[in-house]
């Protein structure tokens, strides 16, 4: 959670700061998720800051969500691909990743 949140400060994501009285204020938590090894013993220990998107309101709190899920087929695809081509495939892992560009409203988060 620590190296989490030191990359949260590092990219300056946000800041701490006291909302307006009729501002909106969305909650936040953190996810804690345990990523294992084939053989079950425990890689590492993962936590990801979340907002609880069911607190927002349609029209009021969000105007456009994305998730960027890639569909298994897609996968077998590019596999499939890689395999009949002779292609090197390689695998990375981001440890933080800021996918999303700069919002221009202002969001209140706790």
């Amino acid at each position: 959670m620590g190296e989490k949140y030191d990359a949260l400060m590092k990219n300056h994501t946000s800041t701490l700061t006291p909302p307006p009285l009729d501002s909106v204020i969305i909650g936040s938590r953190w996810v804690y998720a345990i990523k294992k090894v084939p053989d079950g013993s425990i890689k590492k220990y993962k936590a990801s800051l979340v907002a609880k998107g069911c607190h927002q309101q349609h029209g009021i709190d969000f105007d456009k969500i994305f998730s960027p899920v890639i569909q298994p087929t897609t996968i077998r695809t590019v596999l499939t691909l890689a395999l009949s081509n002779g292609w090197c495939l390689r695998q990375f892992y981001f440890n933080n990743a800021f996918l999303n560009g700069d919002i221009t409203e202002t969001v209140y988060m706790t």
